[in-house]
């Protein structure tokens, strides 16, 4: 048992903390990315009325719930959707945390630690391209391309703190693979994917296939089983009409996350029930 896998209660609490507080800036990024604006400056401000929002009424979840979900200036409602990105991405970060621990045995607390960052900070981006994508239809390259960087480093020093090279060369290989791949369905299904799409596979086939063939595998077919499963539901109750542009980021960012979790598990089982484990 590893340090972290020691103190497991408390890292999973205090991950939980950190994500209302990075929940609390995805709302900034998904309002402002998509317009070109900064995220650092100005200080957040009611866009009614335009006055700063005051410290204490910028604590995740609290301040809207003192509030009474108005702005204390001028009244104004302050949309829901704040304290649920806040306490989701909270929960997330818990989970996760708990999910990278548990799975930590046998590797060391360095190797361990800095993989939990890596699926901390993948997880932030998902919440934000997930919600920018719904709203806007758009996956922003000013929160992809550096993932590539940001990730990469992440993985490079975990292989490095692991010995583990074989798993940096599969996850170089799964980005292109992925890259490539939804490249191909861009090209040959012209409308039907955005260069977005092809630059975000890039991005979860590094991570995916970084841990193992499984992952990618379950991760990448996962993004595809969903979206189709979600827009035939729409379709068949009008929610939505054919060729409607259902945004296909939050589908692959989800099918992502499936293979990271179970992705394994879900490729051993099918090839159990091919006779081929």
């Amino acid at each position: 048992m590893n340090v972290l896998q020691q103190l497991a209660v408390p890292l999973v609490a205090i991950a939980g903390t950190l994500g209302l507080l990075i929940g609390s800036f995805l709302n900034v990024v998904v309002h402002r990315v998509p317009a070109g604006l900064s995220v650092v400056s100005p200080p957040s401000a009611c866009p009614a009325c335009g006055h700063g929002i005051r410290g204490r009424d910028n604590i995740p979840v609290v301040s809207w719930l003192v509030l009474r979900a108005a702005c204390r200036d001028c009244g104004s409602r302050i949309s829901a959707r704040y304290p649920l990105v806040e306490a989701a991405t909270a929960v997330l970060f818990a989970v996760a945390a708990g999910l990278v621990i548990g799975r930590s045995a046998g590797t060391s607390s360095v190797t361990a630690s800095i993989t939990l960052v890596a699926m901390l900070y993948l997880l932030a981006v998902t919440v934000a391209l997930a919600l920018i994508d719904i709203d806007t239809h758009r996956l922003p390259d000013r929160i992809v391309l550096p993932a590539y960087l940001v990730l990469g480093a992440l993985l490079t020093g975990a292989s490095a703190a692991s010995g583990d090279w074989g798993a940096l060369v599969r996850g170089i290989a799964g980005m292109a693979i992925l890259a490539v791949g939804y490249l191909t369905l861009a090209l040959a299904v012209p409308g039907g994917m955005g260069m977005g799409d092809v630059k975000l596979a890039g991005v979860l086939g590094l991570v995916l296939a970084y841990l193992g063939w499984g992952p990618l595998a379950v991760g990448a077919f996962g993004g595809f089983a969903l979206g189709a499963t979600f827009s035939i539901v729409l379709l068949v109750t009008r929610r939505v009409k054919r060729g409607g542009g259902i945004p296909f980021g939050p589908w692959m960012l989800a099918g992502a996350w499936l293979g990271i979790c179970a992705g394994d598990q879900i490729w051993s089982a099918y090839l159990g029930l091919l006779g081929l484990s």
